[in-house]
């Protein structure tokens, strides 16, 4: 299993007011705690954040 990259993610926002980046899935209390815990977390709700993807539809 591989780390799962936050910054790749679509789920992973920036806040402008709060001047940093965070994650828009709420996480349940297990999930939160195999993500803090485990150098492995494969996220189940990682969408692959691709700007290019709707350009390609376009097409």
């Amino acid at each position: 299993m591989k780390k799962t990259n936050c910054e790749n993610c679509s789920n992973y926002v920036y806040d402008d007011e709060m001047d940093c980046y965070f994650c828009e899935v709420n996480l349940d209390e297990d999930e939160m705690h195999r993500f803090l815990t485990s150098q492995t977390f494969n996220c189940p709700y990682f969408n692959f954040y691709d700007e290019y993807g709707i350009v390609r539809k376009q097409n």
